[in-house]
């Protein structure tokens, strides 16, 4: 009991002579242990009288704290060593050739969306964007989307607040946007007509399994003219399918629906073949629905700034991770977001194979299978 001093040199010199952190575990183990010194020393405590055992025993203390102390630092210390050996080990070089295959692929999500843009520029259209953050007027009251709308709910919508400072209130706070109609109205506040526009971009709703994803991409189209009627919608769509699914004649149908802002408001199905082990478009007597579509409701064309008494024109929308499912075979939509760099090597398409009207669109020669 007399040596602690002593002790204490002799056990500090042993911590920082670990040079590793297998070695430095070993030292504790020998120092404060079921065996080591300092508890064996702790055990001896019991046999001296009391005011010994009571200074020797802070004695003790201090020096466990101390060597716990030590050990603590020198732990920091090895872990840094290992981790930069590691580092410097590790390193790629990114000046390196690549390996000796074909690099690189484009989703399928960005393939659909070239082809999709490339048919309807063919029709006349250009392409409109929007902010992802939109205010709820652009979003939902524009859209003539009442107040107790269930798509207002916070199960369906994300919300951000207006103010970071201010307690969160869901009447005045923004949203992210539920889906890309704002940019119509966002068009026809900026733009007088005839318009001709499809507006392609990211979507979010508070949803997620095999066919539904919280982020998600869509394409809206917004034509406003005089005199247009539901045949120009129904002959712009058919065109558009067939030339998407690269078929001469493809059968269609047109079921009554109902969506806020368009009236009537109809739902479009092409026919397919439905097996269990494949989806056949565009033969067979089952139906698919493919997307909705209507008539630009009045409403919607005052909020936009524009004369329903002058003006009329159709509206529809469809996701473009759904049309990939279904032209390219992929069966489950989570994988689009999984960064699973197979999964993008099996579906993905060569860099060139660049989508057009003239030279093909799909290009199945693309595919990376």
């Amino acid at each position: 009991m007399e040596n602690i001093e002593k002790l204490k040199e002799e056990l500090s010199a042993g911590i920082l002579a670990a040079g590793d952190i297998k070695s430095l575990e070993e030292v504790r183990v020998a120092i404060s242990g079921k065996k080591g010194k300092i508890t064996e020393l702790m055990k001896g405590l019991g046999a001296l009288p009391l005011e010994e055992k009571i200074e020797m025993g802070k004695k003790l203390n201090f020096l466990k704290n101390d060597l716990e102390k030590m050990l603590e630092q020198r732990k920091s210390e090895l872990e840094e060593k290992e981790l930069n050996a590691k580092l410097a080990s590790e390193y790629i070089d990114v000046t390196q050739p690549v390996r000796p295959e074909v690099q690189g692929r484009i989703h399928p999500v960005s393939k659909i969306y070239e082809e999709v843009v490339a048919i309807f520029g063919e029709m006349g259209f250009d392409v409109a964007e929007g902010p992802d953050i939109e205010d709820q007027f652009h979003n939902f009251s524009a859209l003539n989307m009442p107040e107790n709308h269930p798509a207002r709910q916070m199960h369906d919508t994300f919300y951000l607040a207006d103010d970071a400072n201010k307690d969160f209130d869901m009447d005045s706070s923004y949203v992210i946007r539920t889906h890309t109609s704002p940019v119509q109205i966002r068009t026809m506040e900026n733009k007088r007509p005839p318009i001709r526009i499809i507006a392609p971009g990211r979507t979010y709703r508070s949803d997620y399994d095999a066919t539904h994803t919280p982020m998600f991409h869509q394409i809206e189209g917004l034509v406003i003219d005089k005199n247009i009627t539901m045949a120009h919608l129904k002959g712009c769509l058919y065109d558009f399918i067939k030339a998407f699914f690269e078929l001469d004649e493809i059968p269609v149908r047109y079921r009554p629906s109902y969506f806020p802002f368009t009236e009537p408001s109809a739902e479009m199905d092409i026919g397919c073949l439905k097996t269990k082990t494949e989806l056949k478009i565009g033969a067979g007597t089952d139906w698919l629905e493919i997307l909705g579509c209507g008539m630009v409701h009045p409403n919607v064309l005052k909020a936009g700034g524009i004369n329903p008494d002058e003006y009329q024109g159709f509206a529809f929308g469809l996701g473009l991770d759904r049309l990939a499912m279904l032209k390219y075979g992929i069966p489950d939509l989570r994988t689009f977001f999984e960064s699973d760099v197979r999964w993008l090597k099996h579906y993905g398409f060569t860099p060139l194979d660049i989508s057009s009207m003239t030279g093909g669109l799909s290009n199945n020669g693309g595919l990376a299978r």
